[in-house]
């Protein structure tokens, strides 16, 4: 069996801070926003939405999408890294508003690399045999955490959500293959130090810290890395790819990584200009646009790769 995505969906929040935006309370302009991201503007959840909020309405699309009711999900798999609080889990809390009863659900976290992570997941549990239907979803507001005066971070997060329905299938079509990987020896450089059992009273504060030189040249081995070991894992070269959908967090990032692969631009989603990097939301959220947009055919090879907080990193090809 063979997990094949069905149906997706995904949710923004209305507000929007733009480049200008910002300009106005830290030392920064449009231009300088640009040039080192390709980010222009992000969303921003307000103060009474919450990670679950937006999973809702990406999940009753995806679910849509898929013709599939609620009822049919035997899964309910959220990745997240800004969850409504510590338990119970956006996960528990999503199949509540669905009012799906006694399906198991629970949350994984794995930062700007939990969609990822999610899908291998789901595949094996497809694979396995455990499990026919499946909602996946990807999730956060990590603008939540941002110290706004902190130029280093505050222009990058916006707040998000997408979902995908996947049902195991014995076409040629679904997951191919998966990657997935990770370098806790270099975690510090991306954190959320407060909250936690190490500091429960956050006398280090609730907002994201990242040392972003070190981030950036991960970043780049990263994704580099993933997608060449997905295809490797398949058999499969660049010139296979039809569509590759990177985690969405810099444009310089994706620029010099797909130049160094031979990979031509048109064959690469982007969106974080409108979006900025939405965390575990931002693959799922950007799959979703490219099917709106029909950028999608059946038995395309699509690859799905990202990188975050861990560090993590890893990569899923899909047959459409």
């Amino acid at each position: 069996m063979r997990a094949k995505i069905i149906g997706t969906g995904s949710c923004i929040p209305p507000k929007i801070i733009t480049n200008f935006d910002l300009s106005k309370i830290i030392d920064t302009s449009d231009e300088w926003i640009r040039e080192r991201t390709g980010i222009a503007e992000r969303r921003v959840a307000d103060e009474g939405t919450a990670t679950s909020d937006l999973a809702l309405i990406a999940a009753e699309r995806a679910l849509v999408s898929a013709k599939v009711s609620p009822e049919e999900i035997e899964l309910i798999l959220v990745c997240t890294c800004s969850p409504d609080m510590l338990f119970p889990s956006v996960g528990c809390i999503l199949q509540d508003k669905l009012n799906i009863k006694n399906t198991p659900a629970f949350d994984l976290s794995a930062a700007c690399s939990g969609f990822n992570f999610g899908l291998a997941t789901a595949a094996s549990f497809v694979e396995s045999g455990a499990y026919k239907k499946i909602l996946l979803v990807g999730a956060d507001t990590l603008a939540k955490y941002v110290d706004w005066s902190d130029r280093t971070v505050s222009i990058l997060f916006g707040d998000g959500a997408g979902a995908v329905v996947i049902e195991a299938t014995k076409s040629e079509s679904g997951v191919l293959g998966s990657f997935l990987a990770a370098e806790g020896n270099l975690g510090r450089s991306l954190i959320m130090p407060g909250g936690g059992s190490r500091d429960p009273e956050e006398r280090n504060g609730r907002f994201i810290r990242m040392d972003g030189k070190e981030v950036f040249r991960f970043a780049i081995r990263a994704l580099e890395k993933s997608v060449a070991e997905v295809l490797r894992q398949c058999h499969l070269k660049v010139s296979d790819i039809d569509l590759l959908i990177p985690h969405q967090a810099n444009i310089r990032i994706i620029d010099h990584v797909i130049k160094k692969m031979g990979l031509p631009k048109e064959k690469v989603y982007v969106n974080l200009q409108k979006y900025g990097n939405t965390s575990a939301a931002s693959v799922p959220l950007a799959l979703d646009e490219a099917v709106a947009e029909g950028r999608l055919n059946s038995g395309d090879r699509l690859v799905l790769a990202g990188f975050g907080a861990g560090l993590t990193y890893g990569a899923n090809l899909i047959k459409w």
